[in-house]
């Protein structure tokens, strides 16, 4: 019988914490429904959008590595990996959604589309396309994710290059398919909650969004492992490497902070009523004051934290700032998502808090599982001789 690294021992314990703090959470939500089924799926929705960004955001970021290499692909390659492989799993999360699609979006409710200018979004927004193209994602999500992860597992067998060199191919139009399908799937879940909205980069903000989410999660938990082997010996005594994943961090924060800017600064010159009402409903009441956070917290305190090579170099505080990150996505999405239903003032609803813990922990259960199904680090990744054999070899040279 295998002993279990001291690794595999505090992943087994977060796996049945979070799966703990899951089902109870789902008990909770489930409960609520029963009283409140509208604002149980207006809170699902928050939920499941900001755990399948995460997963989204894992299989953005391990195409680019494919692509590009670096040490920070290879130090999160197989958190990334387990992230994606929860996409079937967030599918069958989704189906409860899209039953009851009535309770959250304005275009279900007969007559809600009038007039001979909304004919084409009349068409686009029936029921049967837009369930049509849900489907369509996950199934084009799904497969992407399992190409991906059954090339890893080759490549991980295999003394030859032909997976890797697999790898590399199926990288860019994995990444086109992935833009071009987040970005109508955030069209669809997320623009089409008030259907006279219209911007065109939205979706580009929420794969940025994705991308930075990925990074504080899978960072989390390599951050969580430092101590323990093989990141001990791949990060322990070598801060530079932590500098380099503090940067790809400052990356992120900067290009959420330019793409939401861009969108604001447009909106806001072009002063059109059709576009502007979307930052208005945004900016009433309290809701104002949410957004002012957004720009401190997401942006000011991390870009000024992360300007520091100190800071990057100090696992703790960098853990701190991919948590603090985490939580302002969270956020985010919920002044995204909220406003739509809540147009005069704040409102936050027990279950807008208690829906993404629940989904959390059983998400992360899952996650967790998966990341000690293989290696924590790749055998045969063609960076790996660059940087530290699997077995805890010395460096090459």
């Amino acid at each position: 019988m295998t002993t279990a690294t001291p690794a595999q021992r505090l992943l087994t314990r977060s796996q049945r914490t979070a799966l703990t703090v899951g089902v109870a959470g789902a008990l909770a939500s489930i409960v609520g429904a029963f009283f409140n089924p509208d604002q149980f799926f207006r809170s699902y929705l928050i939920a499941l959008l900001f755990w399948l960004g995460i997963a989204l955001g894992s299989l953005g970021l391990l195409m680019i590595y494919h692509l590009v290499g670096g040490t920070w692909g290879f130090i999160l390659r197989r958190i990334l990996e387990a992230a994606t492989l929860t996409l079937p799993l967030l599918a069958l999360v989704w189906l409860p959604l899209a039953l009851g699609y009535q309770h959250i979006y304005p275009w279900a409710t007969a007559g809600a589309l009038a007039g001979a200018e909304a004919a084409h979004r009349r068409t686009y927004l029936s029921f049967p396309f837009w369930f049509g193209r849900a489907v369509a994602y996950w199934l084009i999500w799904s497969v992407i994710a399992y190409v991906l992860n059954r090339l890893s597992r080759l490549q991980d067998q295999a003394a030859t290059p032909v997976p890797t060199a697999r790898l590399v191919r199926l990288s860019p139009p994995g990444l086109i398919l992935l833009v071009l399908t987040v970005s109508f799937a955030w069209i669809d879940w997320v623009m089409s909650l008030e259907p006279d909205w219209y911007s065109t980069i939205f979706g580009f903000i929420a794969l940025v969004g994705h991308g930075m989410a990925a990074l504080c999660f899978a960072l989390i938990v390599v951050l969580l492992l430092i101590d323990r082997e093989p990141f001990a010996t791949l990060l322990g005594d070598k801060p530079s490497r932590l500098n380099d994943l503090g940067n790809l961090l400052l990356t992120f924060v900067m290009l959420w902070a330019y793409t939401s800017f861009s969108q604001f600064l447009i909106i806001w010159y072009g002063n059109l009523q059709r576009e502007t009402v979307w930052y208005r409903h945004r900016m009433a009441g309290a809701w104002e004051y949410v957004a002012l956070a957004l720009i401190v917290l997401h942006f000011f305190v991390p870009f000024l934290l992360l300007l520091s090579r100190s800071i990057k170099r100090r696992p703790q505080i960098l853990l701190g700032l991919a948590a603090g990150l985490l939580l302002m996505h969270l956020i985010d999405i919920w002044w995204q998502v909220l406003p739509a239903f809540h147009p005069t003032g704040l409102s936050l609803h027990w279950q807008d808090i208690v829906a993404p813990i629940a989904l959390g922990g059983l998400w992360l259960a899952a996650s967790l599982w998966l990341i000690q199904r293989r290696p924590l680090l790749a055998q045969r990744d063609p960076h790996a001789p660059q940087l530290v054999a699997y077995a805890g070899a010395e460096p090459a040279t």
